[in-house]
């Protein structure tokens, strides 16, 4: 047991930190909740004029059901997370052998088939909390579910997609906007069918906020480039890759300030997100004048720094600075 444990712990370490995700899940997951709270707040007092009254006195709103939510959303947002990484696992599964024999499973530190029963694990936990919040709720698990197998699939077209690096891109950061929907979906489900006018751009936020993301953590200075590893620096040059970075960071603030107009939190967004532009094209023009592995890093961590920002700034602080 002991040495299982070990293993496991390893492996987390490697490829799934859990205290590094889990605190960016966490924020992501009840931040979407807190967002879909606050739409729905404006559907029942629109023009926000009852400022005196307490958010929990609010028609349709409950405390305690909005808390439940949220732990909801976190755990099976959190799973869904981990299954990816484990999907990664599989479709990585013989460049890996060829071109990274130092990770988990190359090595065998854990086997596929440990990491696919765990994935089963994990689904039937998914499936338990979601029918809890609400039956209906099985049907946005299930299309979750369905994307993420076709990502493993590589859409059924590994080799094509693998020549068109902005293609699997883009085609693999829809789950973004999808698993966004869900974690909505634990608060407006309980009341409604349909999401609230505004979810929309909440999961844009997403989509930029993945590319963001994903794009930060694949960037290397010159030294750092391995064989057989699609960096973004390596595919499309240091100067290409960064501005493709600032731009989806536009994006991202663009349709960050829509969805913030979505509930009145617009002011204070903007004025967290200037320094964080500002932050963001210091650490890019470092990285094009100086490519060190300190300087890519800053990348990385910007990136995260920066979805950490975005999703507080539209969830938990306007949710807990309401009144």
């Amino acid at each position: 047991m002991q040495a299982m444990f070990k293993r496991w712990w390893a492996y987390q370490q490697e490829r799934f930190p859990i205290i590094k995700n889990g605190l960016l899940i966490a924020i992501f997951s009840v931040s979407a909740v807190c967002y879909s709270v606050l739409l729905r707040e404006r559907v029942v007092d629109p023009l926000l004029v009852q400022r005196s009254r307490p958010l929990w006195e609010l028609e349709g709103f409950s405390l305690w059901q909005t808390i439940g939510s949220a732990l909801i959303a976190f755990l099976v947002v959190f799973l869904f997370f981990l299954q990816l990484r484990i999907a990664d696992e599989f479709k990585d599964y013989e460049d890996d052998f060829r071109y990274r024999p130092y990770r988990p499973v190359p090595r065998g530190l854990i086997t596929l088939k440990e990491l696919g029963r765990l994935a089963i694990a994990a689904a039937a936990i998914q499936l338990g909390l979601t029918i809890a919040i609400d039956p209906r709720l099985v049907l946005l698990l299930l299309l979750v579910w369905g994307y993420m197998g076709l990502m493993t699939t590589e859409f059924f077209a590994p080799s094509w997609l693998k020549a068109n690096p902005p293609i699997y891109l883009v085609s693999h950061m829809v789950i973004m906007p999808l698993i966004t929907l869900y974690a909505t979906a634990c608060d407006w489900i309980n009341g409604s069918w349909f999401a609230p006018a505004g979810v929309t751009w909440l999961m844009v936020v997403s989509f930029f906020g993945g590319m963001v993301i994903e794009i930060g953590r694949k960037m290397r200075a010159p030294k750092d480039e391995e064989k057989g590893v699609e960096t973004y620096t390596a595919l499309w040059g240091r100067q290409k890759a960064v501005m493709v970075w600032l731009g989806m960071l536009w994006l991202l603030t663009l349709s960050t300030l829509v969805a913030a107009m979505h509930i009145r939190f617009t002011i204070p967004v903007i004025l967290l997100l200037l320094p964080l532009l500002t932050v963001a094209v210091l650490v890019a023009w470092r990285f094009m004048m100086r490519p060190t592995t300190q300087s890519a890093t800053w990348i990385e961590w910007v990136s995260g720094v920066w979805s950490l920002g975005v999703y507080l700034s539209l969830g938990l602080l306007p949710l807990i600075l309401r009144h």
